[in-house]
């Protein structure tokens, strides 16, 4: 810059001024950042002509007063100091100014200015609920409200329809403030006629503080005291776990725990109920809903994780607190019978609802409490007599056919279904795109089973079989003991049956009543008794 030109535009400054502070005495500028830090912002403020953003500040004083790694926490704490002085005026956003002001402003006086300074309602209620707990060391608290009361109703009145859940904070804190201050004012907007025109029903009131929202809850039950109850149930499989509680709570309180179970276990048996909604049974376990922790709803809480996994939600609260609860799994299926333990046992080792190491960790506790599924789970080799499937050559030949149409055919041409519904675009809103990726689960999953099936397969044409007692390949004649009239079975392979011959497998229930019973012995089945009239051979009944 020319000698000439810099006389005639550059301002000389003060040796007091803080830019000359940094070059002449920097290090009582460190001194004083650490033990007077307020008294070295004031300076600063003074030297800046009074004003001076976040950014403009930091730029003065980082490096070479206040190390970069440092800066956070020294602005944070003497951010606080200055808005306690009553010198400083601090805006909402960070590009404006903070303004320095040389006398004292009263705590008063500095609420209002912040109030009428806030750009946006949302800051303007921060703020107030703010002033509300301060209002003891006003000057003249009345005055505050008065002056207040008039742009509450302005600003409710502007956010009734766009943002109703902040014209309900506002029309909250100005009944406060009016039953507080014997305010005289006849309103046209109340928390009735806010609720009249809301489509959104309770669902808004999740978005409110939590101060607030049993009070919402509560005047939403007062507007519309015949049909509240099914309003909060028609809700709340949408809430989140937390705002599920609250409202569970008065629909209990007021007498509607049967009618809250009913809607609870539609959803749940159903599996339509959301993974935040078993999230809030899971983690509370209401005494009053104690019934509806059983294995039906463990069920839903894997279908529920699974649907979240598929809409690609991004966190699953549900998983994880299955995960870490090791108390739930074993309250769910403490009273089930053990056919129920061994389904869902299945239904979890093929879920994509768990990584491999998780899974494993819930199975173990599947077991602990019911020791007889082991055999589902273990990794030890498997006693091959107890786990065989005994199967008609023919019906094992029905059953690599249809693995093989499975695996050459159903996939492939659902991964064709896949690929075009993936090309047409936003997979959020792809509905053809959801149903065949959930085809394809289901077929992945039947493959899984079907090569399990196939694995324990045993063939065999059922010759050479003892007629001493019932067992698998016998032709069994039963007399019914109330009537004496006689039906036959033929009992075959797992895979096998027909009607119209009575041929059953031996896994149905009819034929595991019958099973290792001899002639003249008598079995009980679907609440009648049965004597054994004969047993023979049924290779005849399978050539025929």
């Amino acid at each position: 810059m020319d000698v000439g030109f810099a006389a005639d535009t550059l301002r000389p400054i003060l040796p007091s001024h803080i830019l000359a502070r940094k070059l002449s005495e920097p290090e009582v500028l460190r001194n004083q950042a650490e033990e007077n830090p307020l008294g070295l912002m004031d300076s600063l403020m003074k030297s800046m002509d009074f004003k001076a953003t976040a950014e403009t500040i930091e730029k003065i004083l980082v490096p070479s007063i206040i190390p970069a790694e440092d800066w956070k926490k020294w602005w944070s704490n003497i951010r606080s100091r200055m808005k306690k002085s009553g010198h400083y005026s601090i805006p909402t956003r960070k590009t404006d100014p903070i303004l320095y002001q040389p006398s004292i402003t009263s705590l008063q006086q500095r609420y209002l200015n912040d109030f009428k300074q806030a750009r946006g309602f949302k800051p303007k209620l921060i703020l107030l609920n703010k002033a509300l707990q301060v209002l003891g060391e006003f000057d003249d608290p009345q005055s505050f409200a008065n002056e207040i009361f008039p742009v509450l109703n302005q600003e409710i009145a502007t956010h009734q329809e766009v943002k109703p859940e902040l014209a309900l904070e506002g029309i909250f804190l100005r009944d406060e403030l009016k039953k507080k201050f014997k305010i005289v004012s006849e309103e046209t907007i109340t928390a009735k006629s806010l609720w009249a025109q809301c489509t959104d029903g309770i669902k808004i009131v999740e978005l409110l503080p939590f101060s607030v929202q049993e009070e919402a809850l509560l005047s939403f039950k007062e507007t519309y005291p015949d049909s509240w109850s099914d309003s909060f149930l028609q809700s709340i499989n949408g809430l989140s776990a937390k705002f599920c509680n609250e409202v569970v709570e008065i629909l209990v309180e007021s007498g509607h725990t049967e009618k809250t179970t009913r809607a609870l276990w539609e959803l749940i048996n159903q599996h339509q109920a959301s993974s935040e909604l078993l999230l809030w049974l899971a983690r509370q376990k209401p005494e009053a809903f104690e019934s509806l922790l059983d294995i039906h709803t463990m069920r839903a809480m894997l279908a529920a994780i699974e649907r979240d996994q598929f809409n690609e939600v991004r966190s699953n609260r549900l998983r994880d607190y299955i995960l870490s609860d090791k108390q739930l799994v074993p309250i769910m299926i403490n009273l089930a019978d053990i056919e129920e333990v061994k389904d869902i046992t299945r239904t979890l080792q093929f879920s994509p609802a768990f990584e491999d190491m998780d899974k494993r960790s819930i199975l173990m506790r599947i077991v602990k409490l019911f020791p007889g599924v082991q055999s589902l789970i273990s990794s030890e080799p498997i006693n091959k007599r107890e786990e065989a499937l005994l199967v008609s050559w023919e019906s094992l030949e029905r059953k690599k056919n249809e693995y093989t149409e499975l695996v050459h055919k159903r996939i492939p041409d659902n991964s064709k279904e896949i690929a075009i519904a993936r090309s047409y675009g936003d997979l959020r809103e792809n509905h053809e795109f959801k149903a065949a990726r959930e085809m394809q689960k289901l077929l992945l999953k039947l493959k899984a089973e079907m090569e399990m099936d196939l694995e324990r397969a045993r063939g065999t044409d059922f010759r050479d079989v003892s007629t001493n007692e019932v067992g698998v390949g016998t032709h069994v004649t039963l007399k019914d003991n109330s009537t004496s009239k006689t039906i036959e079975y033929v009992i075959l392979g797992a895979w096998d049956f027909n009607e119209e011959k009575n041929i059953v497998s031996y896994l149905s229930p009819i034929a595991q009543a019958m099973l290792k019973k001899k002639v003249g012995q008598e079995i009980e089945f679907g609440g009648k008794k049965y004597t054994i009239v004969s047993i023979g051979a049924a290779v005849k009944d399978i050539a025929s």
